[in-house]
């Protein structure tokens, strides 16, 4: 039985892979990466971030990303995934029946990327999130990959990420 002094907590968990293609740009956690592939999307195609929306939305119960920026909107053509995240974060506050409102205690990253190395972004990609999430800096992780030539990350054809998200009741 759970008494009312107890924490609440929700998990979610979120994937998202991208085809690369050379000359678009690659998006990882918010941060631009120098390279000559990059994702292939109707969006941007940020894999950390499209991971952590559907983290998210899944944890709070309300679905993925493609149900609330599908593709098939031209609207959403083109657009920067923090935007999407940014209209996803409100959505933590009045979560289930009982309308409870969720922080984020921590977030979990790994990303898939044969080439270019993330080893210097990604303390840029967890400062970014931590400050777009509003969290201290230890409650958001980066890992980096690769896929040792398998495909089609192995490859350079895709980039991925994977997202586990923490939730806490506030």
């Amino acid at each position: 039985m759970v008494t009312n002094d107890a924490p609440v907590y929700r998990i979610g968990q979120g994937y998202d892979i991208h085809r690369l293609l050379p000359g678009e740009p690659l998006w990882v956690g918010g941060i631009q990466i120098d390279s000559p592939v990059g994702s292939l999307a109707h969006s941007d195609g940020d894999v950390i971030l499209h991971s952590l929306i559907d983290a998210l939305l899944g944890a709070c119960g309300l679905g993925d990303i493609g149900e609330f920026f599908p593709p098939s909107d031209i609207k959403h053509a083109n657009r920067p995934s923090i935007e999407f995240l940014n209209e996803v974060l409100p959505l933590l506050n009045g979560v289930g029946a009982s309308k409870a409102c969720y922080q984020v205690a921590n977030v979990d990253i790994t990303v898939f990327l044969e080439k270019p190395s993330l080893k210097s972004y990604k303390l840029r990609i967890r400062e970014y999130l931590a400050a777009v999430l509003n969290r201290p800096l230890d409650c958001v992780t980066v890992k980096a990959k690769t896929a040792e030539g398998f495909p089609p990350i192995g490859t350079q054809d895709a980039v991925a990420a994977s997202v586990t998200v923490l939730l806490v009741q506030v």
